[in-house]
C-alpha cells in the first residue's frame, strides 16, 4: 500500500515559525511532524510514500536526504513553481499510483492523529467506495455532510452560511483519505483544485464514505496553541 503526504501548504497559521521553514518540519518534542507521520504510516506496513513540496521544499528535501527518509523510500512531488492544492497536488502524483489496483492513504502534513488505517482500508473495501473520509464529532465552522448511509451528499460553511448539495448529517473532517485509484479518470480539473470540491461533485454518483473516529487523537498542527497540545499529547506518549 501506498501513500501521499500533503506538504505543500504554506503553514501562515504558525507564523513566526513558517516565515522561516515549512510547517511540514515544525518540531514536536523535538521531532518534526513530517517524521512522525511518516512513522505513522509506516506503523501500518506503509513505507512507499510520495510527498508534495512548495514553501521551503529544499528544507523539507535536505531533511528527508539527511535522515534516509527516516526509513521510508520518499518521492518528491514538485509544486514550487505553483502550489496545486489537495487536488492538483494528487493529480500531479498519479504516477506514483498507477501500477497499482489497491487503496492508498492521502493524509495531510500538519495532523497528529491515531486513526487505525487498518480499519479505515477494511471498510472502504467492504462498502466499495471510492474515497473513504476520516471524520469526527467535533465542533468546526466547515462540515462534510453524509446521507443516512453513511454517504456524502453535501458540505456547509457555518460561519457564512454557504451549502454544496444536499442536507445531511454534520461531521468534521479529520485530513485523512483512502482513496481507490478508479478515482483518477474523474480528475479532470487542470491545475489547481479541491479534493472536496471533487468528492463533492462525484458523490451524485459514486460512493464517498465515512470513517467516524470520534472519541479518537486528532490534534490539527496549524496554529501555536493546538502545536503545544501535540507536544504535551508526544511528551506524555514517550
Amino acid at each position: 500500500m501506498k501513500a501521499m503526504i500533503l506538504a505543500a501548504g504554506l503553514g501562515t497559521r504558525l507564523k513566526p515559525f513558517t516565515d522561516e521553514h515549512p510547517k511540514a518540519l515544525y518540531p514536536i518534542n523535538g521531532k518534526p511532524i513530517l517524521q512522525i507521520n511518516i512513522e505513522y504510516l509506516q506503523s501500518f506496513g506503509i513505507t512507499d510514500v510520495i510527498i508534495n513540496v512548495h514553501h521551503f521544499a529544499l528544507q523539507i528535501i535536505n531533511e528527508l536526504l539527511k535522515n534516509k527518509g527516516w526509513g521510508s523510500t520518499i518521492t518528491i512531488s514538485d509544486e514550487t513553481k505553483q502550489v496545486l492544492e489537495t487536488g492538483g497536488g494528487l493529480k500531479k502524483a498519479a504516477s506514483f499510483f498507477k501500477d497499482s489496483s489497491e487503496p492508498f492513504v492521502l493524509i495531510n502534513a500538519d495532523i497528529l492523529t491515531d486513526v487505525d488505517i487498518s480499519k479505515m482500508v477494511i471498510q472502504h473495501i467492504k462498502y466499495n467506495c471510492i474515497a473513504t473520509l476520516a471524520v469526527t464529532n467535533r465542533a468546526t465552522s466547515r462540515y462534510l455532510l453524509f446521507d443516512n448511509n453513511d454517504k456524502l451528499c453535501g458540505w456547509v460553511n457555518e460561519k457564512t452560511g454557504e451549502q454544496k448539495g444536499k442536507a445531511g448529517i454534520k461531521k468534521a473532517f479529520s485530513g485523512i483519505h483512502i482513496i481507490s485509484p478508479s478515482i483518477f479518470p474523474f480528475m479532470l480539473a487542470d491545475a489547481k483544485f479541491s479534493m472536496i470540491d471533487l468528492y463533492l461533485h462525484l458523490a451524485q454518483t459514486q460512493p464517498i464514505g465515512m470513517y467516524d473516529h470520534t472519541n479518537g487523537l486528532l490534534i490539527d498542527i496549524g496554529k501555536p496553541d493546538t502545536a503545544a497540545l501535540a507536544e504535551a499529547w508526544y511528551a506524555n506518549k514517550k
